[in-house]
């Protein structure tokens, strides 16, 4: 549920789970202008959805219409999937557990000191990253071009998210960072670059980029050049699905190597 929603992977992924478990179902896109959405939302059931996701622009009206949420959309301050628990609406946010169980696969122990992350960014998957990181103990500096969004954010966390004052403040942050996590949209095909310098970033320190087009984000091939383990923003994406996907049908999916590759085909062509 969005507006719009045509650019959407879910169906091509959640196509592929229905398929392996034998279950009759579908998983469609509904366009609905903020109008449309509390109305539609609130008669899932009498349309014969078992649940859904949503996505721009109906986040936080979500999180405002549904009966009771997880702690991630609660922290986060959005709902992106929602369910039917014993008739009540019930909403949670998939991109916190997305990113962490990606980061748990492609770069396994990036967590296993008690370390430090550079956050840029500080919209909803700045958000997510932060709930998931300081949940593994870490702390997190946040590099924003407004500062006000920073503190805002930082305010949600208090004593383990930082607001650093915009990105002139970055290089002496990366020096002390053991995860570098781009949650901007810098980089994304048929946006700006992301132009900064990852010189100060220690070898040992992951760099995750959320972007997933294209996949080899500019961030990544020159931190893939430094010897960084690299993240890529594909995987968050599979496994937010997954969240959502056990919620409505009581199934936990795999992400497999080829339904990776059937998704990055769909990438690569249209990115």
């Amino acid at each position: 549920m969005g507006y719009p929603v045509a650019q959407s992977r879910s169906p091509l992924i959640h196509g592929f789970w229905l398929k392996s478990f034998g279950i009759d179902g579908a998983y469609t896109l509904e366009e609905l202008t903020p109008g449309a959405f509390p109305e539609f939302l609130r008669d899932l059931p009498g349309r014969g959805y078992v649940g859904g996701n949503v996505t721009v622009p109906h986040k936080q009206a979500a999180f405002r219409l549904v009966e009771a949420r997880d702690e991630a959309a609660d922290a986060i301050g959005a709902v992106n999937t929602v369910w039917l628990e014993a008739g009540r609406l019930m909403g949670g946010n998939s991109d916190a557990h997305g990113f962490i169980t990606n980061l748990d696969q492609m770069a396994p122990g990036w967590d296993r000191a008690q370390g430090h992350a550079v956050i840029l960014g500080a919209g909803g998957a700045a958000r997510a990253a932060a709930f998931a990181i300081i949940s593994r103990g870490l702390t997190v500096s946040l590099i924003n071009r407004t500062l006000a969004h920073e503190e805002e954010l930082a305010r949600q966390f208090p004593g383990r998210v930082i607001p650093r004052g915009g990105f002139a403040d970055l290089a002496p942050q990366l020096a002390n960072s053991d995860l570098l996590v781009n949650c901007t949209p810098l980089g994304m095909a048929g946006k700006p670059p992301l132009d900064i310098d990852i010189a100060p970033l220690k070898r040992s320190a992951v760099v995750c980029d959320v972007v997933y087009v294209p996949l080899d984000t500019p961030l990544l091939v020159a931190a893939r050049a430094r010897g960084h383990r690299i993240v890529d923003g594909l995987g968050m994406l599979l496994h937010q699905a997954g969240y959502g996907f056990h919620k409505w049908f009581g199934r936990k999916p795999e992400v497999t190597p080829e339904l990776r590759a059937l998704v990055e085909r769909d990438v690569r062509s249209s990115g």
